[in-house]
């Protein structure tokens, strides 16, 4: 049994990592590095009607694919006609193109290369909008009388709507069914269509900056030579406010129906508010003459990596850097020790069935992040809400406090609509009699209101979409560990998750049960070594009212889809999309489920499982969770450090939830540490490796905007790690021992290079165990301590050729993709969806082969790659 259970696993990695790898050929996109600015916030005021409107934009250089606050105060309260919008809101876009001159005072592009227009074609039963004031679509008037007309556009038939044509950056034009174009859409698009000013006059919303690899009809970040200086190509933010005064000055006649045009009609452009932006490079790239070195592991490394990448790239030193979860990581480093460097939380041989290698391994920390729940949910009031909370309608929550038995609730689908269909008006599925008496969702369980009760007065539809479960990643990773690690951690989430149900009767969906008395597969669900986050409830059904046939069931991982890592679950949190597929469209060739895009503003409710650094990047809120000190706290560079302090371990010191006993200690931070086996690397790898780790423990540990600088996310290494950092980068240069370029062997010797079996606290104080080397300790003299001078102008260019390679760089940035989807395709093959492989039959392997394209493949590879610093024309940073 246990022999074909093996023989099984193996069948599933080898599979999937050979559909991934398939699929990964046909990806050579890349992306660019990502860094966060401070101090270019910029505030501009309205004109005419607006002139006492401020609108304050929170960052508008150094941009990245990220998300910026816009703000603004001093404007009339947003009203409705009916539902739908119809004064004092707000609408904002990303356009390119030169000042248009149209406007002296505040310089801005034209209308016709700005990015809007996209709102949903069908299914706009619910949305908030006419058709007008969310398309590009105008009337054409010689002599305009009323918003929304146009004095250019629509001429040629004065009887009948027209539209304001979209202009790519290459040219290309769009003049017609520009609401549907083959650029961008609904679910591509960052345009915020309706934005809310509240009853004092504020407002504010999260914008999604798009570079030109996620926008390339935008170019915004693209290098363009001009008089010639090369710089990346600018873009603008624009914002269009609209009115309760029509044209004339007057206040609108009717109220009784949406009187607001168009954004981009030539009477509400007069309107606009333009603030330029400025971009890091996409596709700046490094320079000619030196050997790349790889660099693997950890999603948690990620965004510290690509801005150190963009800072040691100047100095001739190339790092590669692709994503793997850290189980793989160290698996990996395990099998090969000459795959270079990884990024891991656990030293090797800290998994079930693995050892570490005879040779020794380097151990060094690097980063200091964590994991967090972040969420975008906004106020939607009951009707017998009162008036206080009725005036907050449509603003953002900005903080909520969760439990680990909370936590446990949400990741083992147990809310009642989290098996869509299973309950219903007309009965109970069988075997689905433990949810009928469950809260439907997070927002009206007892429990979760008790620590938060401003969710007593609102109202959420709890749907798969909304409040009924986490949306995380595929894969196995340390940080899925971690979480579990936390919620076993507590008494409250054990008993529950043995079936014990908490005060207000609220049951354990029994497919996640601990007890394997109550466990339908016969077997207890085993969190403790647990690093997945499993979809083990085998429910199918047509989704009610969707009109589906009988045939064309859908599943927990389609009501529940993964994301490809942890930034994934950032963006679409930040879009307010579940990616859930819940629109049939009968119409399709074949007839299939559709996604009906981004939730409607107002009433979105999203929350995902996601690290501290993606959370910033996206302006997410994020939870504050209960710690093993009865304290709620939220991720910050103090609770960071707090918890850091209680790591131990031998050698490799690990923050776990159970011992994070600081009353200020973050329960899910994470240490990471960079690993290396210097027998099995040239002497060149381990001083390349060795700088790497030097700028990582100094100018790499300065908090900033700048490549090469921690960007947001991170908190900066104690002055202990850092001088273990350095210890390690020591031993990997004096290392003498035997190597590839000696003897073509490094097996033998067994001697960790992690300090030794000391057991203790990673912080400033206490006894924990060196992170160095067997080498001379040789750092005692350079200064560990972050450097203050000024970091890199990351503008610059760089002395490259075309395709930016170097002399050890394969021309084929194809290099890139295949291990990528290899990795993907092995994670997935290996069943991390069904747990295991419990209860997968062939039916739903059929079904989910069906729903699993080499397209979907190809664009989570490409995705992965957009995150992680490589650009279109080059392959590395």
């Amino acid at each position: 049994m246990r022999r074909t259970r093996i023989r099984n696993a193996l069948v599933r990695l080898l599979a999937g990592a050979t559909v991934g790898a398939l699929a990964g050929l046909a990806v050579a996109q890349t992306a660019p590095t990502a860094t966060a600015a401070t101090g270019s916030a910029v505030t501009v005021a309205g004109r005419g009607e607006f002139k006492d409107m401020k609108f304050t934009v929170s960052q508008t250089t150094r941009l990245t694919s990220q998300a910026v606050s816009v703000s603004w105060s001093g404007g009339a309260p947003t009203t409705f006609a009916g539902s739908q919008f119809d004064t004092g809101f707000v609408q904002i876009m990303q356009c390119w193109g030169d000042d248009d001159g149209t406007v002296p005072a505040n310089p801005g592009p034209s209308r016709t290369q700005c990015q809007f227009g996209a709102s949903p074609t069908t299914n706009r039963g619910g949305w908030p909008g006419n058709g007008q004031d969310d398309t590009r679509q105008i009337f054409y008037s010689a002599d305009p009388t009323n918003y929304g007309q146009d004095d250019r556009y629509g001429a040629t038939n004065p009887n009948a709507p027209g539209e304001v044509p979209f202009k790519s950056v290459d040219g290309t034009t769009i003049t017609r069914n520009t609401q549907n174009n083959p650029l961008f859409n609904y679910n591509t698009t960052n345009e915020v269509d309706f934005a809310r000013t509240s009853a004092d006059g504020t407002g504010q919303e999260y914008f999604e900056v798009q570079t030109a690899n996620e926008a390339p009809h935008l170019g915004c970040g693209v290098p363009v030579t001009t008089d010639g200086v090369t710089r990346p190509r600018s873009c603008w933010l624009v914002i269009v406010p609209q009115g309760s005064l029509d044209l004339d000055g007057k206040p609108y006649a009717d109220r009784s129906h949406v009187n607001a045009g168009s954004p981009v009609s030539s009477t509400n452009w007069k309107n606009r508010v333009a603030v330029k932006l400025d971009f890091n490079s996409v596709g700046t790239n490094c320079a000619l003459g030196s050997d790349e070195r790889p660099t693997t592991g950890s999603e948690l490394a990620a965004d510290a990596m690509t801005s150190w990448q963009a800072k040691l790239c100047t100095e001739g030193k190339v790092y590669s850097y692709t994503e793997y979860g850290e189980p793989n990581t160290r698996a990996r480093l395990i099998s090969d020790g000459s795959s270079g460097l990884a990024f891991t939380t656990r030293r090797l041989g800290a998994d079930p069935g693995t050892s570490a290698p005879p040779d020794p391994t380097t151990y060094a920390p690097v980063a200091l992040s964590g994991a967090v729940i972040g969420f975008t949910i906004e106020r939607r009031p009951r009707s017998t809400a009162p008036q206080s909370v009725q005036r907050l309608a449509g603003t953002k929550v900005e903080s909520i406090k969760l439990n680990p038995r909370l936590l446990a609730k949400l990741l083992t689908e147990s809310y009642r609509n989290s098996t869509w269909g299973s309950v219903l008006d007309s009965g109970v599925a069988k075997g689905y009699g433990w949810a009928k008496d469950n809260p439907a969702g997070l927002a009206s369980d007892p429990e979760f209101i008790s620590l938060n009760p401003e969710f007593a007065d609102l109202s959420v539809a709890e749907t798969p979409a909304t409040d009924t479960d986490l949306m995380t990643s595929l894969g196995h990773t340390d940080t899925a560990r971690a979480l579990w690690q936390w919620i076993v951690a507590d008494k409250d989430a054990r008993q529950f998750l043995a079936g014990v149900p908490d005060a207000d009767g609220m049951r354990i969906n029994p497919y996640y049960s601990t007890n394997a008395d109550l466990n339908p597969s016969g077997a207890a669900f085993d969190p403790s070594n647990t690093d997945e986050y499993p979809k083990n409830d085998p429910w199918c059904t047509v989704p009610p009212g969707s009109g589906a046939p009988d045939d064309d069931k859908q599943c927990m991982t389609d009501f529940h889809p993964y994301v490809d890592d942890m930034h994934a679950g950032a963006l679409h949190t930040r879009r307010a999309d579940t990616l859930w597929k819940s629109s049939w469209d009968p119409l399709a060739t074949p007839p299939a489920y559709k996604s009906v895009g981004p939730q409607t503003v107002g009433s979105r409710f999203v929350i995902t499982v996601t690290d501290v650094a993606s959370a910033a990047r996206y302006g997410l809120q994020t939870a504050e969770l209960e710690n093993s000190a009865g304290t709620f706290i939220a991720p910050t560079a103090a609770s960071l450090t707090a918890a850091a302090a209680t790591a131990a371990g031998s050698g490799v010191a690990e923050i776990t939830p159970a011992n994070a006993t600081a009353k200020g200690a973050y329960p899910l931070a994470q240490l990471v540490y960079a690993a290396v086996r210097p027998g099995k690397v040239t002497k060149a790898d381990r001083q390349d490796y060795a700088a790497l780790l030097r700028f990582a423990a100094a100018a790499g540990q300065a908090s900033g905007s700048d490549p090469g600088k921690l960007p947001l996310g991170y908190a900066p290494l104690s002055r202990k790690l850092r001088a273990q950092t350095v210890k390690a980068a020591d031993a990997l240069i004096h290392y003498t021992g035997p190597s590839p370029a000696d003897h073509g062997s490094a097996d033998g010797g067994g001697t960790d290079t992690s300090g030794g079996g000391a057991t203790g606290s990673t912080g400033d104080t206490g006894g924990a165990g060196a992170v160095g080397g067997t080498g001379p300790a040789g750092g005692a003299g350079s200064s560990a301590s972050p450097s203050p001078s000024a970091s890199f102008d990351g503008g610059r260019a760089l002395e490259t050729t075309a395709a930016g390679n170097t002399p050890a760089d394969p021309a084929n940035p194809l290099r890139y993709a295949v291990p990528v989807g290899a990795a993907l395709g092995a994670v997935a093959g290996a069943g991390a969806p069904f747990a295991g492989g419990r209860r997968l039959s062939v039916a739903s392997v059929t079904a989910a082969a069906r729903r699993l394209s080499v397209a979907s493949v190809t664009a989570a590879a490409r995705r992965l790659r957009v995150r992680r610093g490589w650009s279109r024309s080059s392959p590395r940073p």
